[in-house]
């Protein structure tokens, strides 16, 4: 069943534990901190539930309908309703919330494609999946330890308390986990966390293997935010991005959290933990959601580009022209690595298709790699002309400032106050906090750079590439001329 955006308000105005600092909040739908992130979410709940987006965004089984992003796909043209789903949602945010409600269902989603993976916790992940899909959960999730944790010997120091999370004891009616997981991006905005371990375990890591799905309101369970951004803005015109877009990131704390065994997916297996999400489309379906949500970005960002050197005439210029046409190439490659993951679709697992996963790992370290850059390019653009803005919009109420502003910061093409609009945006997307927040997410969005190109060389076909090189030299030899 689809749920409206005010059921998910509702849904997650729970009594949840949430810190800022000292600052406990209990309902992040009226907290200044959150409640315009709270209020995008819920605006895409209703997008994708609306009538004139209902066979876009979603799909039929079984004489239900659910979300598009839930759809196990048999066919190219479930693959491109699953982007076309991806696509409508990052168009909505202008890319600007990576962790949105298709991103872990999307993994999700993935697993129950080849459940068999998981082993003996293989209906608890179908039945998860059922329970998401029908009732349209937005789920975040914490699958990285924490940095603390990542020496193996400060687990072994005498009178070190070890903070990764753990299963601590267990029952008849399931187990205790207690414990900290990173980085729980949008989860105070979510109905559920999955809480895994994406990053490769020891063999003796068995208690840290743990992977399974908790309400965000579990006893217990708590989630401290970093900074909030959107509770520091004047206004949204002068903060267009971090005013509606700040998803926020947190740590999860567990203090002896009980989970039932129903919602356990993977348990003292440091193997399996890690190959649910590569074994199954879940890592491919959840990483070409982010695919599509950075060319959304993209785009914003190549037409930011566009209409500032416009300001100053500077697009008349050979040399923007031939920056903002390389800029475009880029968006264009990045395009064609995305629509190519559906062209060249896998046959796999058997009965279904999956997204290209070489092509989308490729795109997930252009992606990595090039978000910098297209920023800078940005920034120099930009050149001095966000410094030279007043304040805020605080001058328009006095119309003597307005006067003067409006007569000395115009230009022939864009009247003051629009030209400010647009610089107060872009500065939002190079230089605010909220932009610098976004530069170390696109860097690590997947983790380090050796991470995601790993997982370019594990896919790559070695044997074919040299058999190409064998071929060739067996082509010649010593009387070759």
């Amino acid at each position: 069943m689809l749920k409206s955006g005010a059921e998910h308000l509702e849904s997650i105005r729970d009594g949840r534990a949430v810190f800022i600092g000292s600052e406990r909040v209990d309902d992040v739908t009226a907290h200044p901190a959150f409640r315009n992130a709270a209020g995008t979410i819920a605006a895409i709940y209703d997008l994708k539930a609306s009538r004139e987006n209902r066979e876009l965004a979603t799909f039929e089984e079984g004489g239900e309908r659910y979300s598009s992003y839930f759809l196990r796909a048999r066919s190219r043209e479930d693959l491109q309703r699953r982007f076309d789903s991806h696509r409508l949602i990052g168009d909505a945010t202008y890319g600007m919330m990576g962790r949105t409600p298709d991103h872990v269902a999307s993994f999700v989603s993935g697993m129950a494609v080849n459940p068999r993976v998981l082993g003996r916790f293989s209906d608890n992940v179908l039945n998860y999946y059922d329970k998401m899909r029908r009732e349209d959960l937005y789920a975040a999730y914490a699958i990285i330890p924490p940095q603390t944790a990542r020496d193996p010997s400060f687990a072994e120091h005498p009178g070190k308390m070890v903070p990764s999370l753990r299963v601590v004891r267990e029952n008849d009616s399931g187990v205790f986990i207690s414990g900290v997981k990173m980085l729980a991006t949008g989860a105070v905005l979510a109905n559920e966390i999955w809480i895994g371990s994406l990053v490769p375990l020891a063999p003796d890591q068995m208690a840290q293997s743990i992977t399974c799905a908790v309400p965000v309101n579990a006893r217990g369970l708590s989630l401290w935010s970093r900074k909030p951004l959107e509770r520091h803005i004047v206004n949204e015109f002068d903060s267009p991005l971090t005013a509606r877009f700040d998803e926020t990131d947190s740590v999860l704390v567990c203090d002896d959290v009980h989970v039932p065994w129903e919602r356990v997916f993977v348990h003292n297996d440091p193997v399996t933990a890690r190959t649910i999400y590569l074994d199954t489309p879940a890592h491919c379906y959840g990483n070409h959601q982010s695919n599509v949500r950075f060319w959304c970005k993209m785009q914003l960002m190549l037409g930011l580009a566009a209409r500032i050197s416009a300001t100053t005439g500077a697009d008349q210029q050979p040399a923007t022209r031939l920056t903002l046409g390389r800029m475009a190439s880029l968006e264009a490659l990045l395009g064609g690595l995305i629509m190519g993951q559906i062209q060249a679709a896998e046959r796999w697992p058997e009965g279904y298709v999956t997204f290209n996963r070489r092509y989308m790992y490729a795109a997930l370290g252009w992606c990595t790699e090039n978000y910098s850059a297209i920023v800078d390019t940005i920034r120099e653009m930009c050149g001095g002309g966000v410094f030279q803005l007043p304040a805020d919009t605080s001058i328009m109420n006095d119309p003597q400032l307005a006067s003067t502003f409006d007569h000395y910061w115009s230009t022939p093409r864009l009247r003051a106050l629009d030209r400010m609009k647009l610089f107060k945006l872009a500065w939002d997307v190079v230089g605010s906090e909220f932009a610098g927040r976004h530069q170390q997410y696109e860097k690590l969005y997947a983790g380090a750079p050796s991470v995601v190109f790993n997982y370019n060389h594990e896919l790559a076909p070695w044997a074919r590439f040299g058999a190409v090189v064998d071929e060739l030299m067996a082509s010649y030899g010593l009387s070759g001329s």
